[in-house]
Formats: C-alpha cells, structure tokens, sequence
C-alpha cells in the first residue's frame, strides 16, 4: 500500500475508534493523531498547474549552469540555473510561442531553442546570443527543421531542414562565428536522418521498409558521391534504429530487436564492419547515449512503464552509485564537458520533475529546483499501480491503477485512459491532469492495450490492420475489470483519450454501449481523410503507417467502417470533444464534423477548442481550461 492510500486508510481507522467511545487515555492519544493528519483536501485546477514543468539539461562550457525551458509564466521559456543555488533567471521572454531549448554552445554563452507558431509543429531553429539577440537560423515558410548535434570540433553544428523538399529533411552544417552554413548531404534516397558521428565524417540514416521492418545506411558525409551503406542486412522481419557513436567515432551504438521479443542495444565496428552486443534486458533498451569526453555511458530500459537509468564509467565498467536521494525515477542525465557535475531530474507520480546537481565524487546531491505546488499534501496525491487483466482472448493486458483516496470508505465512478499512438504507451510519472481527476474522486485506469509499445513486438503488432476492433475489445474488457473492483461504482465508468486514445474513445461511444460518457481529446474520427491528408514530412514513413492502419485507397472501405464520424448518430451518451484549432495531425474539421454528427443524432455534445494550439496544449492557461472542463463534464454526467 502507497504512503497516500496508509494514511488516507487510518485516517478512517482512528474514526472508528472514536466511535467506540474508547477509554480516555486511547482518546487523548487518537485525537493527536488525528490533527497530525489533516482532512483529506480536495485542489482545484489552478492548483495543481501551479506546479511548473521543467525540462533540458544542457551544462554551459564553464560548468556553472543549466539551460532549461520552463513554463512558469504560463508559456516555456528558456532559463539557466546556476548550479551554485543561486537564483534562476529568465533568457527569453515569449508570450505567444513555447520555447524548447536544446543546447547552450560549447565555448559561450549562446544556446539553441526551437519554436513553432501555435502548434503547428512547423518548428524553425533560433539561436539566442548572450545580449538577447535573436537569429532564425531556418528562415522561410512552410518547412521544419530541427537541432541535430555539435561537431567535436566545437566550431560547427549541424540542422536538419525539409525547406528543398517538404518530404524529405536535409543535412546542413552551421558555423559557429557567422552562421554560415553548407548543405552536406541531400536526402535523394528518402531516409530518416537519425545521428551524425562526433567528427561530422559518418551519419546514420534509417529506411522504413514495413512497420516491422526497418535497416540502418551509414552514409560517408566526406565522400558524399558515395551511396549510402546497408549495415544491416537480414532476413524477415527486425526494427533496426540508430541511439548514438562512440565519441572516438569508431563505433555505431544501434537498436535491434533480431534477437528476440524485446529491443537491444548492439555496437557496429565502422572499422571492421563487425555487429556485437552492448546491452539487453528483460523489457526494451530505450536509449544510449554517453558523457562528451566518452567517460560515462547512459542507458535506459523501458521496465513496465518505467524508465530504469544506468550510469557506468566506461574506463572501469562499473556503475556509479549516486549518496541518497529522494524516491523518483532518474531522467533527462547530462554531465559536464570535463565529466566532474552530473545534473539529472527526480520524478514520481506524486512529484513533477525537480532538477538536481551532483559532483561526482562526493557523497551529497542538489537540489536546484522546486517544481512542485507547496499548497499542494503530497499525501492527498496518488501513486499509481501497475495491474493486468485478461482480454476477450486471453491477451494478458497491462495498465497504470490510480485509486482515489475517497475510495476507502465509498465506491467511486472510474475512467478507462487511453494513450495516444497508436504505438505509444502510458508510463508511471507525474501528470498534473491524472491527479486533478483522481484528487476529484475518479478513479483512472490507463490502459496500454495491445499495440502499444514496451511490451515487445508480437504485442505491439496485435492491432495491426484491426484498429478499432481487437484494441477496443481490450477497453470493453478494461471496464470489465474496473467493475471487478470492489470500490468502483459499475455503472458510472468513462473512457477519455487523446490523439489514437480520442480515436478510441470515440469508437467505444459509437460502437458499443459500454460507457457512461466519453472525453474525446483531438482524436481521429475519419481515417480515410486523416491517412490522405498527413504532413509531407511524414514520407520516410508514410508506408510504415499504412501497414499498420491501412492505405486509405486500397482500404478505404475498412476505413470508413471504423470512422466515428459516419456513424455519429449511434452515440447515446453524453460527449467532450477539445481540440486545439491549429492541429496537424488531427484537423479541426474532424471534430468539428464529430460533433455535428452526435448533436445530428440528438445526443448531447460540449466542444472546447483552443485558438491557440496544435496538436498538444503547450500554454498553461489552456491546460488548466481544459482540465476545468473535464471534472465540470464528469460531476455532471458521470458522478
């Protein structure tokens, strides 16, 4: 039992004592119990979006601090934190446009962030001097860029930019005096750019060949007459990705799941030509990467929705082992030039991101950031946990269970959560939103139905070509097991989701009669436009996505059968549909047509939607509109 549910739980145990009229001495000593225990407090909102979201870990080239996008002032915005514990200071100040930095520069204090326009994901990479001048380094209309990596050079760095062709992204090395730049390699051959090697000699491009099956090319940046080489050649099926080089630019560090169920990290001598193994584990090898001078390498695998970290020195081959710290899971590590400060975060369920401090070697860390709301009991918070139930086939499907603290002593309604993807994956952490609802009473299962990933890949292939079908039978059997539970109300179960999770929202309230209401967060709802009608930058995988949900003119029919949007009349039960109205992903035109099509039918329907945002809510007003929105829905139709 978490610390939250104990307390909660003998909160209700000294009540009952005290009910007995227990002798005086026991009385004396519950009642100071008791006040040691405040009453459970239910926040609003506003509350829980006091606590400020902070990522990046980026340490400047004289080890004294960090460069973080934070949103607290209502939009991310660059800051750096000395890593003295000295005052953070605001870089930039955006109003309109979330600021996601990247990389202070090696031997300055310049440093790269990327910004869109109202989440149209058309991201443009800036560079930001120390006066505060600004420089849009992928100027134009209509295309995406990205920040790739520095040379080890330090005087150059290199962008990626579908500006020649909007299916494509091209390779392009900046200098770091004028910003000069050179077109390096031009993507003829349609593949996914995915790491360049510290010399800038070597990069790394992926071909997509179904969406289980994919092959690495090393392309000669040097001699770039040369076609790129095939380094992975095999037979059937295998999911191939690049995670990094070795900083003596001798070694491929790459992603493989040839061997098995499950994704491992495998080494390519560029020398020699020659494949051996790095790492595996039980679950999937989700990243690789290492400190700059090569001594520390990081690594992280995907355990059962949570991320396990290893940090080892490569010199002696053992693992650092950090002095004690807080409970929380480890992410977002990056260590200093010289390797002699590590700076890494600390989440949970209960506890937002905080960033902290430690120098190797000695026998404390610091923390340099208090992420949290101090209004906010952390014991009035829920840890999730993580269950399994049997679906119609005997499919072993897992989730993340949050339990309300008002469940001890009553039953209470419930949410079927379904994560976006379709490949994606609800994880353990914290979520501003997942506690508002269970802190109002909902109990949340967040269900990772077959297809989604960390599972391995006969489970992620499940729903192939059967969206809609054998995945919403997995959220059919997800209610199922809420009522199983003894504190949940049966008859008042929801389901709520995002992105693919809209979509199957949407498809379990107009293709069963499963579910009280329903909470469409810009879902899906046509397939057959949204397949025709994705970015053109999609192309290196556009055949990957139709292997997986179908090719909207050879499986049009299919298609239209699992769309929502034809068949709005069949939904009887209460709807909220949000969408942000610059989606690229979803277009506004779907959920508007959805919501037509309920109201059409005679059902009732709220629609919110965001003037400001994409695919995504990025500002923290919207965030805090919408989570408003949703347990005003909730108290209405569901409790």
């Amino acid at each position: 039992m978490n610390r939250a549910l104990f307390l909660s739980f003998l909160s209700v145990l000294l009540l009952g004592v005290l009910a007995c009229s227990p002798a005086p001495s026991q009385s004396t000593n519950t009642a100071a119990e008791l006040q040691q225990k405040p009453a459970f407090q239910r926040y609003s909102a506003e509350d829980f979006y006091k606590t400020t979201s902070v990522f990046g870990s980026s340490i400047n080239f004289d080890g004294t601090k960090v460069l973080v996008s934070n949103d607290a002032t209502g939009i991310y915005n660059a800051y750096e934190i000395p890593l003295d514990g000295s005052a953070t200071k605001q870089l930039t100040q955006s109003t309109l446009e979330s600021i996601y930095v990247n990389s202070w520069f090696p031997k300055d204090d310049r440093f790269i962030y990327t910004a869109d326009k109202g989440g149209d994901e058309l991201d443009h990479v800036f560079v930001q001097g120390a006066d505060g001048k600004v420089v849009d380094l992928t100027p134009g209309e209509g295309l995406k860029a990205n920040f790739v990596g520095w040379n080890a050079d330090d005087q150059h760095f290199y962008v990626i930019s579908n500006e020649r062709n909007p299916q494509f992204f091209d390779l392009y090395q900046y200098a770091t005096d004028d910003y000069s730049r050179q077109l390096i390699y031009q993507n003829a051959d349609g593949l996914a750019l995915e790491t360049v090697s510290p010399d800038g000699n070597w990069m790394v491009g992926s071909k997509e060949n179904s969406n289980a099956d994919s092959d690495l090319f090393l392309i000669d940046l040097k001699n770039p007459t040369l076609n790129p080489l095939l380094i992975t050649p095999h037979e059937g099926d295998v999911s191939h990705s690049a995670y990094t080089f070795s900083t003596d630019n001798q070694t491929l560090v790459y992603a493989t799941n040839q061997n098995g169920e499950f994704v491992e990290a495998w080494q390519y001598d560029l020398t020699n030509k020659a494949h051996k193994p790095l790492l595996k584990a039980d679950w999937d090898v989700s990243f690789v990467y290492f400190s700059k001078d090569g001594k520390y390498r990081i690594s992280g695998v995907n355990a059962d929705a949570q991320t396990k970290l290893t940090i080892v020195n490569t010199q002696t081959g053992k693992d650092i082992v950090l002095p004690s710290m807080p409970e929380g899971d480890l992410r977002g590590v990056s260590f200093s030039q010289d390797s002699s400060t590590m700076v890494f975060y600390l989440n949970s369920d209960t506890s937002p991101s905080n960033l902290y401090v430690y120098r190797v070697g000695q026998d404390k860390v610091t923390r340099l950031t208090n992420s949290g709301n101090p209004d906010i009991n952390e014991a009035f918070l829920v840890t999730g946990e993580v269950v399994r139930f049997d679906s119609f086939d005997g499919v072993s499907i897992p989730g993340i269970l949050y339990k309300p603290q008002q469940a001890v002593d009553k039953k209470v309604p419930a949410l079927v959560w379904i994560h976006g993807g379709p490949g994606g994956q609800s994880r353990k952490g914290y979520s501003a939103l997942i506690q508002h609802l269970v802190n109002n009473g909902y109990a949340i299962l967040q269900i990772n139905n077959r297809g989604s990933s960390g599972y391995g890949k006969t489970f992620f292939h499940l729903d192939d070509k059967r969206h809609g079908q054998d995945d919403l039978q997995d959220v059919v059997y997800c209610k199922q097991y809420l009522q199983s539970l003894a504190w949940v109300e049966n008859d008042n179960i929801g389901v709520i989701g995002g992105s693919y999770g809209g979509y199957l929202t949407m498809a379990a309230m107009t293709f069963t009669k499963e579910f009280k209401v329903g909470i469409n967060i810009f879902g899906v709802t046509n397939w057959v436009r949204t397949l025709k009608s994705i970015p053109p930058y999609w192309e290196s995988f556009r055949k990957s996505l139709y292997d997986e949900l179908g090719d909207p003119e050879q499986d049009e029919e299919r298609l239209h059968s699992i769309s929502p949007v034809f068949f709005g009349h069949k939904v009887t039960s209460p709807v909220l549909v949000v969408q942000g109205a610059n989606d690229p992903r979803v277009l506004k035109i779907e959920s508007d047509e959805m919501v037509e099509a309920i109201r059409a039918g005679g059902t009732y329907v709220d629609y919110l939607v965001f003037d400001d945002e994409g695919h995504g809510f990025s500002k923290k007003d919207n965030r805090i509109a919408a989570s408003n929105k949703f347990v005003s829905f909730l108290d209405t139709y569901l409790k």
